[in-house]
């Protein structure tokens, strides 16, 4: 029986990339959206495109492909085909290390397919990590080479007009020799169909963005923010699988590895394309990209909070009809982050930095949280928060509340930042009794029926039921702030 191998590669350093500026002169239009679009599509499309063109370059069947996307692929190869290998992603990591001024590099392993998964696994990481800390070691005298670097100002053309600006209405996705770490639309020596549904053929590819008001180009963040409800501002959604690297490693054979990351691939690039078509979403949000366990959105902020919770309630029945036979937490729940921008012209890769920072709060206070509005809510106190919501805002339209009174409710929050009750500056103990008497004050007036009932609905949910001290719940400041942006012209 021939010799076989698994060759596996990683594409290290594209948040670095991410969020490096343009070059100067750009306008503010390409150096915001398109060129961070651009960027990551370019991510994307390499980890799709290079194990495609590998195998079509050696002349190899297509099924050798094992699995793609989220930064890294896995092939098995004939052990003969090995050096030819080496030499393809060779070249391609040098362009790829030209093109993102040495941010990006591509490195990879190579193992015999012999033995228990766990070992070959073992072998291929350890593979993976030398080459990430010693990525001269295996190419002696490359640090010596003459080493020629695209400017800045062609690769932020490549990135932001041939892929940022293109890819998002082209039909299909090509690459060719003569560039091996560029992928292009619509031309090259290999071509693959772009879908947004799982093909044999073709390349997966979340790509909707929202249309512009003359509906020739996608719309900017200013136009999202306009069409935001309330206040005009726009944001950045992040998500990503809680341990999912965990339960990749849990996994027996590669028989179930490649299915399993498939399985997540599809799940994010598929629902959030139909998701954003949706007519709720379609005009107010636009795809940056959709990773094997992760994904980033940007658009309008109310927009952003109704995906978030949309994508969360898919994702928890998806794990329960398709990992339910998983023992474990792990990659069963997903946690996001949304940053909104201060103010309406903020640069995008900015915001989903922040964005970025925020996810990392949410997942290091908890899994399945969600960073929104200066706090960490789990999921189930999202929806409480967004019946608070509900509440504050009838009260401001139907009853004419002044907004000042949502002033007065956040002031409640004050002291408990600090670790100490509200309206006590102090610190000592705030009885219920005393927080509902200041709370009346703000809430005074009518004697409406249904006002009387809003109002007590809304000290029980703010402050706790069945308690002598009050401690204000988090979902209460989420909401109030909510109610702000939903209520402010």
């Amino acid at each position: 029986m021939p010799e076989q191998i698994l060759l596996q590669g990683k594409i290290l350093g594209t948040e670095d990339f991410l969020l490096a500026g343009p070059a100067e002169g750009r306008s503010a239009r390409s150096a915001g959206e398109d060129l961070l679009a651009g960027r990551s599509q370019w991510i994307t499309l390499l980890c799709e495109a290079l194990p495609r063109a590998l195998l079509a370059e050696l002349g190899l069947a297509r099924i050798l492909l094992g699995s793609s996307g989220g930064g890294q692929f896995l092939v098995v190869l004939p052990g003969a085909a090995r050096q030819d290998a080496e030499e393809f992603l060779g070249a391609a990591a040098r362009q790829i290390a030209d093109l993102s001024s040495g941010a990006v590099s591509l490195v990879w392993g190579v193992t015999d397919n012999l033995g228990d998964w766990a070992v070959i696994r073992k072998r291929l990481n350890e593979e993976l990590e030398r080459k990430r800390n010693a990525p001269l070691a295996e190419t002696p005298g490359a640090g010596f080479q003459p080493f020629t670097r695209v400017s800045n100002a062609e690769a932020d053309a490549y990135f932001g007009k041939e892929l940022g600006a293109r890819v998002r209405s082209a039909a299909r996705i090509g690459w060719s020799p003569e560039a091996p770490g560029k992928v292009t639309p619509e031309q090259g020596k290999h071509c693959w169909t772009l879908t947004s549904n799982l093909s044999p053929d073709g390349i997966m590819l979340a790509r909707h963005a929202a249309p512009s008001d003359d509906g020739k180009s996608a719309a900017t963040v200013q136009t999202l923010a306009r069409r935001g409800q309330g206040r005009s501002i726009w944001g950045v959604l992040r998500g990503d699988v809680d341990n999912f690297g965990v339960r990749l490693r849990r996994v027996n054979s590669i028989e179930e590895h490649v299915p399993l990351s498939v399985l997540y691939k599809q799940f994010f690039a598929g629902e959030l394309e139909v998701l954003c078509s949706l007519p709720e979403f379609w005009r107010k949000v636009s795809i940056l990209y959709t990773g094997g366990d992760d994904f980033a959105v940007y658009g309008s902020w109310d927009a952003l909070i109704a995906l978030a919770r949309e994508v969360q309630r898919l994702f928890h029945r998806f794990t329960e009809e398709n990992l339910k036979d998983y023992p474990g937490a792990e990659g069963k729940t997903i946690s996001m982050a949304i940053a909104l921008a201060p103010e309406t012209y903020y640069p995008l890769a900015a915001v989903y930095e922040e964005a970025g920072r925020s996810l990392d709060l949410a997942k290091s206070a908890d899994k399945d949280c969600i960073y929104l509005l200066g706090r960490v809510l789990e999921w189930r106190r999202l929806a409480d928060a967004a019946e608070l919501k509900d509440t504050v805002t009838r009260l401001v339209h139907d009853f004419r509340m002044s907004r000042q009174f949502l002033y007065q409710l956040r002031s409640f929050y004050r002291n408990e930042a600090y670790g100490g009750a509200p309206f006590d500056p102090g610190g000592e103990t705030q009885r219920t009794w005393r927080f509902e008497r200041r709370f009346n004050r703000v809430l005074s007036g009518t004697r409406d029926r249904e006002f009387q009932k809003l109002r007590t609905h809304l000290i029980g949910e703010l402050a706790g039921r069945k308690s002598a001290e009050v401690k204000l719940r988090p979902a209460g400041l989420v909401a109030l702030e909510w109610a702000r942006l939903a209520t402010e012209v």
